[in-house]
């Protein structure tokens, strides 16, 4: 971008899944990459926090490492569940109805995104 250019990386950890009944303690990180326009970063940001997000700064290249920690992860293995076609049981575990959840959370989402966590986050190889 060119050196006139602020430039504010976002990542809403939350989807319209999770957020649909508010964004209170949901996380929003950020990096102000290169910000000169500061009260214009500030009432953008303002938005988020005053949803009640909590509001999360750190580098893209640590959130990449953390997102495919956790993010790429859960979408994975609740991808590989939802393929073994895993559903209740009357016996269920606590763990097993975590898993159930995890599958169920994964496929709302579309598998572009699971695509586009593995393949633009250099470090989902890792993961694997």
């Amino acid at each position: 971008m060119p050196e006139e250019c602020d430039l504010l990386c976002t990542h809403p950890m939350f989807g319209p899944e999770s957020g649909k009944d508010g964004w209170t303690d949901l996380t929003f990180m950020y990096d102000m990459v290169r910000i000169r326009d500061q009260p214009l970063c500030s009432s953008f940001l303002h938005i988020f926090s005053s949803e009640g997000c909590k509001m999360l700064e750190m580098t893209c290249e640590e959130h990449d490492r953390l997102a495919a920690q956790s993010q790429f992860l859960t979408h994975t293995i609740g991808r590989i569940l939802s393929e073994m076609e895993v559903e209740p049981t009357p016996i269920d575990t606590k763990g097993f109805q975590k898993l159930v959840q995890v599958k169920e959370s994964a496929v709302k989402d579309s598998f572009d995104l699971f695509s586009g966590l593995f393949i633009h986050n250099r470090f989902a190889r890792q993961q694997v």
